[in-house]
């Protein structure tokens, strides 16, 4: 029998049951020599600099400890980094990239069940759901049997801004339904668009022809308040805003203002800060609903990242390409 590779755990001890339940967990064991009770949190641990130079491949999760040139040079023998989450660009650093290390992330796991949670704000939000709720529990009556203007998503405008992983994968949930969807990304062509199905637009004109935007693009020091004071003034009456990227990505004082003014709405999975101040007015407003980001994996979902990474390791042990490898090139666009 050919000898395992050897394997370690890079990330915060107790996500190590959750990502990688029973069965998934047995099945890593029998591929590679693993401990799942020797988790790396700290590269400096005497323990774990002992198994690092023997370690082969790095599975790692939310908290992995930062792989610098030092965590390295412990480990001559590290080729792989399998990533149980999304981004890699935490804890990565240009020494990964230089030794030439492969990098697989399961981001694109990640991205479905954001994607799903922004569909059904879509959907909801076209139903004007939230208000009608509040309504009814206000107001404990409801004009039930009357046809209410202005709801329904029967041809409801719906704009896309970023391709990221989530976005792509919400345009394909999109497709089914009686929607008008485009898209806003500077970085795909209008060939790429039609690829996707969508039409591409200039971003001014995506908020501006758009019910309901929703943001998808990855958080740089470019795309700080990309929805600013003068986006959202763009946005027509009665329309709805969607955030399940970052928070930074949105200027939440202009938004509060748009907000106190009734004239559109916001669904908020992630804020700026995060969590936000007791007092912030985005916990208040009827017009805001906010989650405490929750749209990413949670719960159930986390096992999906663990057999992602099953999946990249066979593939690795099989001789292989891997299907999620991440570019250096790509480190902020891996949402």
């Amino acid at each position: 029998m050919p000898k395992r590779p050897v394997a370690m755990f890079a990330m915060t001890a107790e996500n190590v049951p959750r990502v990688f339940p029973a069965d998934t967990l047995a099945r890593l064991r029998e591929l590679v020599d693993i401990d799942p009770a020797l988790v790396a949190g700290d590269f400096t641990d005497p323990r774990v600099r002992e198994r690092l130079a023997a370690t082969e491949v790095l599975i790692t999760g939310w908290g992995c400890p930062v792989l610098d040139a030092g965590a390295l040079e412990a480990a001559p023998e590290l080729r792989t980094v399998l990533h149980a989450a999304g981004s890699v660009k935490g804890f990565t650093t240009q020494a990964v990239w230089d030794r030439g290390i492969a990098v697989s992330s399961a981001a694109a796991a990640n991205a479905l069940p954001v994607a799903e949670y922004t569909l059904a704000m879509i959907l909801l939000a076209g139903k004007n759901v939230f208000a009608h709720r509040d309504r009814l529990r206000d107001e404990r009556a409801f004009p039930y049997g009357e046809i209410l203007p202005g709801l329904g998503n029967f041809g409801r405008r719906v704009g896309v801004v970023g391709a990221s992983r989530i976005g792509r994968r919400l345009i394909e949930l999109l497709r089914p339904f009686d929607l008008e969807v485009s898209l806003a990304d500077p970085y795909v062509t209008e060939a790429g668009a039609a690829a996707l199905g969508v039409p591409l637009l200039p971003l001014d004109a995506l908020l501006a022809g758009s019910d309901i935007v929703t943001v998808h693009a990855p958080q740089t020091p470019e795309t700080r308040h990309l929805v600013g004071r003068r986006e959202l003034a763009l946005m027509p009456d009665g329309s709805v805003l969607v955030n399940t990227a970052r928070g930074s990505l949105v200027d939440h004082d202009a938004l509060v203002g748009e907000l106190r003014s009734g004239r559109i709405s916001a669904v908020l999975d992630v804020t700026d800060p995060e969590p936000l101040p007791a007092d912030s007015p985005l916990l208040d407003l009827p017009n805001a609903f906010v989650t405490p980001h929750l749209a990413g994996s949670q719960g159930n979902e986390v096992a999906r990242l663990g057999a992602t990474v099953l999946g990249e390791l066979e593939r690795l042990l099989a001789g292989r390409e891997l299907e999620f490898r991440v570019d250096e090139t790509e480190l902020d666009r891996t949402a």
